[in-house]
């Protein structure tokens, strides 16, 4: 289904254990930031829950003592004290992207987040062009608060748009109204963030063709230069899924997600965004999400937050996820991280494909086996690879192979 990200290899339950002072490997460490390196701060702060939501977010009357938003900025602070002391002698050259999600990282006061952000460059330094997201829901932002954002060097902004039709929104358990959305993008660029992202969801039960070409029509009148778009996803255990085995909702038609990507391609093209990950457009090149691509492209990271996830040099390793057993861990002076793994060449190299293989630009042919460049070749024929970029050597998936990008994957895979 297109806007749905190949599941990543299954991370062990329970992982093996983090030392106490979130020390890594040696070898981790020798060469950080040789392929970037980014910061994600995660908020888990939200006023209500979504319904279609699985991320790691609470409201205010599910958290306990030691987690509350007042605090929360001086024990992401604590970490990232911590990060200072594990890389230590082989500090990250640079920051190159800051990237705060969530949640709602906007219902932190926007100096707290900008506190954050001096703290990064203090620790490691902001590249002279570093790029620094905020997520924000639109009803979260005022134009007073994004100039103050601005003004602490953000440099860009994603709201959650999701849809421009009413009904669409009620279903979804969107607290925003149908026009906020759009609104906040223009405030944003008024307040002169250099990018502004809005986020879409398409395929929601009830969602007519015309509810979403006017979602897309809104978008790009808004004058944002980043659109992501993705497919819903119903996530066992959230309210949505739940109405759907009650009968209340049908569930999604992946026809109808394969109609609504297509229009998305056909609208934004239209309009001069061009895509550059199977689920994301930018009218420009300097318009694409630096972070992400940071991501996609095998670099290293360090999550801050609760249930944040990290990278360094082919350890991946996750933190505790409740926000009180996270500031309990940093309080007493212990990394907060709940497991780790280290990254075998084989499980590298599945997830290099994965992730490559949905970018424009595509994978190089020759990191694929005999069987996988076979399977290229098969993909070719069939449509779903492009001629030009297979002469030139790469694997590049062509409008239908986006479509089909996750079976396109497996089969290139062992």
């Amino acid at each position: 289904m297109p806007g749905t990200l190949v599941a990543m290899p299954g991370v062990p339950p329970e992982g093996e254990p983090v030392p106490a002072d979130g020390a890594l490997p040696a070898t981790a460490t020798r060469e950080v930031g040789a392929r970037g390196f980014g910061v994600y701060v995660h908020v888990p702060f939200c006023a209500s829950r979504c319904g279609y939501c699985d991320f790691n977010t609470y409201t205010s009357a599910e958290l306990g003592g030691g987690a509350t938003r007042e605090e929360y900025a001086d024990t992401v602070l604590a970490e990232l004290r911590l990060a200072a002391r594990v890389l230590g002698d082989t500090p990250p050259p640079r920051v190159d992207t800051v990237f705060v999600g969530g949640g709602t990282p906007t219902l932190l006061p926007a100096d707290d987040l900008a506190r954050i952000l001096d703290a990064v460059d203090r620790t490691w330094g902001l590249a002279s062009d570093a790029e620094v997201t905020t997520e924000a829901n639109p009803e979260s932002v005022t134009p007073e608060s994004l100039k103050a954002l601005r003004a602490a060097g953000y440099t860009r902004i994603s709201l959650g748009m999701q849809s421009a039709a009413p009904g669409v929104l009620a279903i979804l358990d969107r607290r925003h109204s149908a026009g906020r959305a759009t609104a906040a993008a223009t405030e944003a660029r008024d307040a002169g963030f250099d990018h502004v992202n809005l986020d879409l969801i398409y395929g929601t039960p009830g969602e007519s063709a015309e509810d979403f070409a006017r979602s897309l029509d809104e978008v790009v009148a808004a004058g944002v230069d980043h659109v992501s778009a993705y497919a819903l996803i119903v996530e066992d255990g959230t309210r949505l899924a739940a109405r759907m085995r009650r009968g209340e909702l049908p569930y999604p038609d992946d026809d109808v997600a394969a109609d609504r990507y297509l229009a998305a391609e056909a609208a934004l093209g239209a309009a001069g965004f061009s895509w550059y990950e199977v689920s994301n457009w930018a009218r420009t090149p300097a318009a694409r999400c630096r972070h992400n691509l940071l991501y996609w492209a095998g670099g290293d990271w360090w999550g801050l937050g609760p249930g944040a996830h990290s990278h360094v040099g082919g350890v991946r390793w996750w933190n505790v996820k409740h926000p009180t057993a996270y500031a309990q861990r940093l309080a007493a002076g212990t990394s907060p991280g709940l497991a780790r793994e280290i990254l075998n060449p084989d499980e590298a190299h599945m997830e290099d494909v994965m992730l490559r293989l949905r970018l424009a630009s595509g994978l190089p042919l020759d990191v694929l086996d005999p069987a996988g460049r076979a399977a290229a070749d098969r993909a070719l024929a069939d449509g779903l690879l492009d001629p030009a970029g297979h002469a030139a050597g790469r694997a590049v998936l062509t409008l239908r192979g986006r479509l089909l990008a996750d079976a396109v994957v497996r089969d290139l895979l062992p």
